[in-house]
């Protein structure tokens, strides 16, 4: 099995592309039905964070007709699972939380059966939805598979309610069998007690069993110890938002803690949650291979960039990735699907960073910016995309909008070939002039996607990339 980047829908993804019994370990931070709107993070080229923020997702969910159908699919498929569902359904009639936990249902159903028999299976969920989580797990992994509530604890800033500070997240550790086999090592241990200390010093306490299973009175033994085992309360401390490149990002120390305790060097582990990535980057650290899902582009994109920018890792040399446009009947079939995702991934052809207006703001003509560093300043150029009819008026509006931005540059990216009148169009436009380099850049650009393909790219003085970079943790040694 190879590193691989799946873009889109994870339940669809897991039914036709992942085989039983062919994961190690699981992890999955899924949306916690916070009824929030979750912004992409980008930075200005002073490093200030970027006021054309981006929804990368929004983490409401509602009862509708693709929630009767998977909970009818339940009903029919799973038993056990499905006695469990009908009680939440009485108990939390037809309402989002329900909502949620019918999306979930499907999938960890399905996570459990690509789980192999000695696998493992992380659930990170918070106060909102960790409760009915935990009996939906219990349902379909087996009470007794159940190994722990991990209490990640970390500190942020007080919240000023009438209440005390929530400071934690919760991790539900299931096994998928008590197979003798399961990977499972103690990788961390906690410094002992004072008063252990002074009574046994640096001596390692041992205990044990008689053949007949009676316990044996405790022993010490004249060797350094390596302390007391790790227990399930987690004090790692969140990434500071500054530093953030995505919403809800996790501490890469988290992960490496979960990697190493349930998976040997060479194991499958799969997100099919994967966000930012900082599993993914946390495997391919630890020399694990990696499966990666995700809905969004936005997702994508940022994992790409994660990857090369801390191991030089890029496809298709180093991994693989599906879903992703790699001719034009793959980007007629995207847009087809989602226009905004097309718009996107277009953008993220170029560099570029996706503007805001997007989904929920009016048409501001503006799909997205690339920043580039000239004489000594930051520029920007405008990017325009069209996955429809386009025209000569096009040319004109892009224009329009690139005076009115104060813009160096526009880049027009369309998914129709260009026309000989939008060519002359653009042309007539003129040119922005670079003292620093002595040369003349046209400042209206007409790119298809067929040439983007073919490794075409915008003519543009230094780009300047605008994800903020991971960094290295100078307390762990560790990326972030």
């Amino acid at each position: 099995m190879d590193n691989t980047l799946y873009y889109g829908d994870n339940l669809n993804i897991l039914r036709h592309k992942v085989k039983d019994e062919s994961i190690d370990l699981i992890y999955l931070d899924p949306p916690f039905n916070s009824k929030t709107d979750y912004n992409i993070l980008f930075k200005e080229p002073t490093g200030e964070l970027s006021k054309s923020q981006i929804m990368a997702f929004e983490d409401t969910w509602h009862w509708s007709e693709e929630s009767e159908k998977a909970f009818e699919e339940i009903l029919m498929s799973h038993s056990e699972v499905a006695e469990m569902m009908r009680a939440f359904r009485e108990f939390l009639k037809d309402n989002d939380v329900m909502a949620y936990l019918t999306m979930m249902c499907v999938r960890l159903l399905e996570l459990q059966r690509v789980l192999k028999t000695t696998g493992s299976i992380y659930l990170h969920c918070d106060p909102t939805a960790s409760h009915y989580l935990k009996i939906l797990m219990d349902a379909i992994f087996g009470k007794k598979n159940f190994k722990n509530e991990i209490i990640w604890h970390y500190r942020k800033w007080p919240s000023g309610k009438r209440q005390f500070q929530r400071n934690h997240d919760i991790v539900l550790f299931y096994a998928k069998s008590d197979s003798a086999d399961r990977i499972f090592k103690q990788i961390d241990f906690m410094e002992r007690t004072e008063s252990t200390l002074k009574r046994f010093g640096k001596s390692k306490i041992v205990s044990g069993h008689d053949e007949n299973g009676n316990r044996l009175p405790s022993q010490v033994e004249d060797v350094e110890s390596l302390g007391v085992p790790r227990d399930d309360v987690w004090d790692i401390g969140r990434v500071p938002p500054i530093k953030q490149l995505f919403p809800t990002q996790k501490p890469q120390q988290l992960l490496s803690r979960i990697i190493r305790a349930s998976s040997n060097e060479g194991d499958v582990i799969l997100d099919p949650f994967c966000g930012c990535g900082t599993t993914i980057v946390e495997a391919q650290n630890l020399k694990r291979i990696w499966q990666g899902i995700d809905i969004t582009f936005l997702s994508i994109s940022l994992i790409k960039k994660r990857l090369k920018d801390i191991y030089n890792v890029t496809a298709p040399k180093d991994y693989q990735i599906f879903g992703e446009p790699t001719d034009l009947p793959g980007a007629l079939a995207l847009k087809d699907i989602n226009k905004h995702q097309f718009q996107w991934w277009a953008v993220s052809l170029v560099d570029g960073i996706p503007y805001k207006g997007g989904k929920k703001g009016a048409d501001t003509g503006i799909d997205g910016y690339i920043y580039f560093a000239d004489e000594e300043k930051y520029k920007k150029a405008i990017i325009s995309v069209k996955s429809g009819h386009v025209g000569v008026k096009d040319i004109r509006e892009l224009n329009d909008v690139v005076d009115r931005e104060k813009a160096e540059i526009g880049v027009f990216i369309t998914l129709e070939s260009s026309t000989e009148p939008m060519r002359k169009e653009a042309i007539g436009k003129g040119f922005y002039y670079s003292t620093k380099l002595n040369k003349n850049f046209p400042k209206i650009q007409i790119l298809t996607i067929e040439e983007l393909f073919d490794n075409r790219r915008p003519n543009i003085p230094q780009v300047v990339s605008m994800y903020k970079k991971a960094e290295k943790s100078v307390d762990q040694g560790m990326l972030i």
